[in-house]
């Protein structure tokens, strides 16, 4: 009986040290180092990203979802860039930079597009092969939520409002 008692606490302890681990975001991963070579030839690092929460989506104009996801992540920075979010567009090195050019300013993307001519910045993140792929890094420079395919912009938006709180 001494015994079971004896598992069951180890058990219920080895749970709540999980849990702990989980909430207070030990688990959270820093983002990769990495220079996004923007549309204006211009340059952003991750390091440039500290202090604001930040939407990283891997994408290309050849994937349907990415396109139909394309006006979501536009209303959602456009909702929350105020307070200090910021969302930067990551187009795959396969996808031709006058397509990408083309797709940026005809639909007036209102943030930061980069061109991943190498792929080094998608090997990077995860060597992503599947678009689109999104990342919610946070003021600290934390991997906090990863998507593939597109997000639940519902739950999205609840993260972006937890992680804008936090100082």
């Amino acid at each position: 009986m001494a015994i079971k008692h004896w598992i069951t606490g180890v058990a219920l302890a080895a749970f709540a040290g999980i849990g702990a681990y989980v909430y207070l975001g030990a688990g959270q991963q820093a983002a990769p180092s990495s220079t996004f070579v923007l549309l204006d030839g211009s340059q952003q690092t991750t390091a440039d990203l500290r202090g604001k929460v930040t939407l990283v989506n891997f994408w290309a104009t050849s994937c349907t979802t990415c396109v139909a996801e394309m006006p979501d992540i536009v209303r959602t920075y456009d909702k929350y860039r105020a307070q200090g979010f910021e969302t930067l567009a990551v187009a795959m090195s396969y996808d031709p930079p006058s397509y990408v050019v083309n797709f940026a300013e005809s639909r007036k993307l209102p943030f930061k597009v980069a061109i991943d001519n190498t792929g080094a910045v998608a090997r990077a993140w995860g060597d992503i092969k599947i678009t689109p792929t999104t990342y919610i890094v946070n003021k600290r420079g934390e991997i906090v939520k990863s998507y593939v395919g597109a997000p639940d912009f519902a739950e999205l938006h609840r993260l972006i409002e937890k992680l804008l709180a936090e100082t």
